[in-house]
């Protein structure tokens, strides 16, 4: 581990020394790039620091005592010791852990698709507080959400919303939230009383750039319509509305959300390369998670992953077993600490099948 850490050191002050030449500023993808790096390598070579601080601590101290020629300062050695055993097994997990090879894709940003799934009207007003959550969720993060296409339902929430998120490592957190996710509660044209069962499906897709994904405009059809959505006096009026079929897989992508048709086009363009990426992305995902059987894979959409009781104020992720009495705080975007935990079973299932140890 020390070695590893020493090779990091390294290419840390290497990078350093980088992102000050005039040169690489001037080059905005590579100083974006190496930034990057410089911030995942930061905290490892902090807690290299601290590390070795430790073990020098401990060393010191066992000297100390092996002398006991004073008492005060055999007393102290006691104490710094004791202390520095505590801290030193937390930090090794804490490195091995950032050791973790990061996947590539995780600093992404992504397009996000709530679908309303069975149960009516209730589906697609649960598909509404899914989208809600998200966005406060996404602004607690300091994300920036931008709304693509959506299909209103005929009461409320939303048959589909599909929306844009753009921030720092978004693709690593939240494609965890990709499967099925379940509501019970009495609906508002319930007149009995009774609990029903509603779904809506979420996709997270890692936004593609175009080096990741080539799209020949030849293979893809593309029709003008007019926008169903509010949007003022150009509203079905102004065939503002773009839909893409890209036809060797049969896939959708549309936007009615902007008014300028050319915005449009490019956002549709993006859900298509969007959608072109993940499914090959998704391929690898369902090969990675039979390899390792995880049991947090963002790779299986049909999965059911989590269940918002209202009547019990509960909230179940069935893949961790992890329940939150804090129904108010979930729906009102306080999804981190599920997130938190889901990562943790993540980084250590990654953790047993890396070389760290």
């Amino acid at each position: 581990m020390i070695d590893r850490l020493q090779i990091i050191k390294q290419r840390f002050d290497e990078i350093s020394d980088l992102i000050i030449q005039p040169d690489v500023i001037s080059d905005q993808k590579r100083y974006v790039q190496l930034n990057k790096e410089y911030k995942d390598l930061k905290q490892l070579v902090e807690k290299r620091a601290e590390y070795l601080n430790l073990t020098a601590n401990i060393a010191e101290a066992n000297e100390i005592l092996a002398d006991g020629s004073d008492a005060e300062m055999v007393d102290m050695a006691k104490m710094q010791l004791e202390e520095a055993k505590d801290r030193l097994p937390e930090l090794e997990d804490e490195i091995k852990f950032l050791l973790i090879p990061k996947d590539p894709e995780d600093a992404k940003n992504v397009m996000v698709e709530v679908r309303a799934g069975t149960g009516g009207d209730e589906a697609s007003i649960f598909a509404g507080d899914l989208f809600r959550m998200y966005t406060k969720y996404c602004e607690s993060r300091g994300w920036r959400t931008s709304v693509v296409d959506v299909n209103e339902g005929t009461s409320g929430g939303y048959k589909e919303v599909i929306f844009e998120v753009t921030g720092e490592d978004v693709y690593g957190t939240l494609k965890f939230e990709a499967g099925v996710h379940r509501v019970q509660r009495v609906p508002q044209t319930e007149t009995q009383g009774r609990v029903h069962t509603s779904a809506a499906t979420v996709m997270v897709l890692p936004e593609a750039e175009e080096f990741d994904v080539h799209i020949d405009m030849n293979d893809v059809r593309i029709d003008l319509f007019c926008s169903s959505g509010p949007g003022g006096q150009s509203v079905n009026t102004t065939k503002s509305a773009v839909r893409m079929t890209h036809i060797p897989t049969g896939l959708v992508a549309q936007c009615q959300d902007e008014k300028s048709q050319h915005k449009n086009k490019d956002k549709a363009l993006s859900v298509l390369r969007s959608r072109l990426y993940e499914m090959e992305l998704a391929k690898k995902q369902e090969e990675d998670a039979k390899k390792r059987n995880s049991q947090v894979s963002s790779g299986d959409r049909s999965a059911k992953i989590r269940t918002y009781n209202y009547p019990q104020g509960r909230v179940t992720d069935h893949r961790i077993g992890l329940t939150l009495y804090d129904l108010d705080g979930v729906m009102n975007g306080g999804i981190q600490k599920i997130i938190d935990e889901l990562q943790l079973v993540s980084n250590t299932e990654k953790l047993k099948e890396s070389e760290v140890y």
